[in-house]
């Protein structure tokens, strides 16, 4: 085929700086999809991408032609203006999207939220859902909408029939050193929500030492392609910078995550958890009009969080993807006992203590997620099975004052790999993971260091701090 001859012409173009144009790069996506192009080929072509990059005008048309290899998802046109969904670039503790859909269907929306599994040391929360009995996150298009019809909002893993384009170009990412590739990461998350036909999306674009991104700088320069691209794309797009050094609420792991996300439900929960959620709740309420800026729309999502009205949305939710009444009710309604009962325990749960007295400087996420991880919480390959029962309770706070011995962290697991207990090596790391100072410490910065808007947004608009 023409097509195929000419991408070694394409290939050597890109490595050598160059642009391409719209149907270079449309040939190029229509042989991956189609396996007519050499695993060998686009990993060049990758690798060609990564080092000399693409303008934007090129990463749009990639982004495109991604959401063009496969299906595009139809929605009622009553719905026009309410689809919205959300994306985090992945962190410790980060049970947001659990909260954020059921929140924004209590308020109007339509969140057909296209979500993940976790691979390394970040969690996903398809994976959390899977630790309730019987939720299932396979959903076809026509049960998606049956599902939003009925409840507003669902969460479900990404149909083969969505840019089948992105799983080659993803997996091959991968092995290609190509992971972190600007333009690729931007039509990767783009085209997956642009084949969701959304009115609008916010992106929690997390920095900082358990992040993709260690820096505030490397953050925003994805954040800006993805809301220059969006946008472009037809769909009103907003990022916020959040700060990811520390676990995001106070719990790690799959079924604790579940239960302190039915906390925040519930009106309650960790400070920050609730701060994320409505700051990235209010920015969509804003955008697709329900509310006249982000700062009312934080306080119309905080309200759906203590009225109820999001807890029996996320209820609803759980019953129509497949959870039975009884247990879906007990999860939302009953006691932390019973709710722990539904989710299962542990065999082993144990506190670490305090080797010293002093002021807590910091709880490191990273070294937690990394001994969490080799416990079973997480997977090192796609298709690894998980343990949804490990993880972790943080005990302490920043700016709290520590005795020796006082318990800091409080881990549930079913013993290390082998069977035996937790060694000495995973012992050290957690308790490394705990700063302690003499002194009390500053003050921390806050959680959400920046929003990134579209360029012309009328400055009332913006999300306050």
């Amino acid at each position: 085929m023409a097509a195929q001859a000419s991408l070694p012409a394409l290939i050597r173009k890109k490595r050598d700086g160059e642009q391409l144009e719209e149907e270079e790069i449309q040939s190029f996506v229509r042989g991956v999809t189609e396996g007519t192009v050499e695993q060998g080929q686009i990993g060049a072509m990758l690798m060609a991408i990564r080092l000399r990059g693409m303008d934007a005008v090129e990463t749009l048309v990639l982004t495109r032609a991604m959401v063009a290899s496969g299906r595009v998802l139809a929605w009622p046109p009553a719905w026009r203006g309410l689809m919205v969904d959300k994306h985090s670039t992945g962190g410790v503790g980060d049970k947001v999207s659990l909260v954020l859909a059921p929140a924004l269907a209590a308020c109007g929306c339509k969140v057909p939220m296209i979500s993940g599994r976790g691979l390394g040391h970040t969690g996903g929360t398809l994976d959390k859902l899977e630790a309730i009995p019987g939720f299932r996150v396979s959903q076809s298009p026509e049960q998606m909408q049956s599902i939003l019809e009925r409840v507003g909002c669902c969460i479900v893993g990404q149909s083969e029939e969505l840019v089948p384009a992105d799983r080659v170009l993803y997996s091959l990412r991968d092995v290609t050193a190509t992971v972190d590739s600007l333009p690729l990461i931007t039509a990767s998350i783009l085209s997956k929500k642009a084949a969701e036909q959304l009115s609008a999306l916010v992106l929690d674009v997390k920095f900082g030492s358990a992040a993709l991104y260690p820096t505030q700088e490397s953050a925003r320069e994805l954040a800006q392609s993805l809301v220059a691209v969006g946008e472009r794309l037809g769909i009103r797009t907003a990022a916020v910078l959040s700060r990811m050094d520390e676990p995001l609420g106070r719990c790690v792991g799959n079924s604790l995550e579940v239960l302190e996300a039915l906390e925040c439900l519930d009106g309650g929960g960790p400070p920050d958890l609730r701060e994320l959620v409505t700051a990235l709740g209010g920015l969509l309420l804003w955008q697709c009009g329900l509310a006249g800026a982000a700062e009312q729309g934080r306080e119309r999502l905080g309200q759906a969080l203590d009225d109820g009205s999001a807890l029996r949305t996320f209820e609803a939710m759980l019953g129509a993807q497949g959870v039975p009444p009884d247990t879906a009710q007990c999860l939302c309604t009953g006691t932390p006992d019973q709710r722990r009962q539904v989710l299962g325990q542990a065999r082993i749960c144990e506190e670490l203590l305090a080797p010293s007295g002093g002021w807590v400087q910091q709880v490191e996420a990273l070294p937690l997620a990394h001994v969490l991880h080799e416990l079973g919480a997480g997977r090192v390959r796609a298709g690894d099975p998980i343990n949804p029962r490990v993880g972790a309770e943080v005990l302490v706070a920043v700016g709290q004052h520590l005795r020796e011995g006082e318990p800091w962290l409080r881990l549930h697991h079913d013993g290390a790999p082998g069977g035996g207990p937790l060694g000495g090596g995973p012992r050290r790391a957690l308790q490394a993971a705990l700063r302690l100072a003499a002194a009390p410490p500053r003050a921390a910065p806050p959680l959400l260091a920046e929003a990134i808007l579209p360029p012309g947004t009328p400055a009332g608009a913006a999300p306050g701090r």
